[in-house]
């Protein structure tokens, strides 16, 4: 999928090691795609993926999708899968 960084979401992917590759294929192929209730407008594309470390995180991107090509505003992994994912 085409998308456009924001500066903030550049500046987190840096400071927080999360290379592109990885963004790409959660936009690319998400697992869940889930209405994002704090922001109007958009999404989270979310995937369970493994990271350099070894370990699994759940890698989220918040996508503002009003854009086009749609917008990443942020992008960042969490170890706290279950409190995420949908069950739906």
């Amino acid at each position: 999928m085409e998308f456009r960084l924001s500066r903030h979401a550049e500046w987190e992917m840096a400071r927080r090691s999360i290379p592109l590759a990885l963004v790409q294929t959660v936009m690319d192929a998400p697992e869940q795609r889930l209405r994002d209730e704090s922001r109007a407008g958009a999404w989270i594309y979310q995937s369970r993926l493994r990271f350099k470390d070894g370990k699994m995180y759940l890698l989220r991107v918040v996508v503002a999708e009003e854009h086009m090509p749609p917008v990443i505003v942020t992008a960042y992994r969490t170890s706290k899968i279950e409190k995420y994912w949908s069950a739906e």
